[in-house]
């Protein structure tokens, strides 16, 4: 399978007053194409500081962060910005839609930067984007007419709508009662059925069970990287739920 990201010896340090903080001590994996990884670890163990370099917000310190075969560090802060834009789609806890705009100008957003594609094209591929999480008949609904979960469907639908390498998920079920999370996991079960290559960072536990590897920190190093033999399924789970009252 194609090598999406690899990671040789990153650390990542900051100054805070007289204190040099080592966020990252030296981290170092690889993630294939299609691939569900979960990284996960607590407060203070290094996991946004990997988000954000994942992400290309940050440069580490020192070591190399390749994405789909691209060197990151030396890059320019325009030229992270547009790789960005091209190969990640980001998924907050926060949803970060726009508030009053409806679900296909949320997920058009990311068009807006490639001049090379026409309104028609940009609103088409914004369709397709909301009818493949399942909000094709939510389409014209504004943020504050939607409920929690189809909110972070449509941040979904955004993060898919460019057609990037890796989609990257931080807390992405956060907000959530537990009836919508299964929902939200159900949904990045199927694009990884699809073969979509999803990082999904967590401090929760419980959600390692659901994808196909998990990497967990702890103060800024990787303590374990194991891949996950029985995957449960979201969709087994959201049927044993007991139904909602109406």
């Amino acid at each position: 399978m194609n090598e999406i990201i690899r990671l040789e010896q990153i650390k990542r340090e900051f100054i805070v007053g007289d204190e040099v903080v080592r966020a990252l001590r030296g981290v170092s994996f690889t993630i294939t194409q299609g691939e569900f990884v979960t990284i996960m670890g607590t407060s203070g163990s290094g996991k946004s500081t990997l988000l954000n370099i994942l992400g290309c917000l940050d440069v580490p310190t020192s070591g190399e962060y390749y994405l789909d075969g691209v060197s990151v560090r030396e890059m320019t802060k325009n030229d992270r910005a547009t790789l960005r834009n091209r190969k990640i789609g980001f998924i907050f806890q926060n949803y970060n839609l726009l508030p009053k705009t409806t679900s296909i100008e949320n997920v058009e957003l990311p068009l807006m930067y490639n001049r090379g594609i026409s309104f028609a094209e940009r609103r088409e591929r914004a369709v397709t984007a909301l009818r493949e999480v399942g909000l094709g008949d939510r389409l014209t609904h504004k943020s504050n007419q939607l409920s929690g979960g189809q909110m972070q469907r449509v941040a979904i639908a955004r993060a898919l709508v460019n057609d990037p390498v890796i989609i990257l998920a931080d807390e992405a079920t956060g907000n959530l009662d537990s009836r919508t999370s299964y929902e939200v996991l159900a949904l990045f079960q199927r694009l990884h059925r699809d073969g979509r290559t999803i990082i999904f960072v967590t401090h929760n536990p419980e959600l390692a069970a659901f994808s196909s590897r998990t990497i967990t920190l702890r103060d800024g190093r990787i303590i374990s990287d194991v891949r996950n033999e029985t995957i449960a399924s979201a969709e087994e789970v959201l049927a044993s739920l007991p139904k909602e009252e109406d």
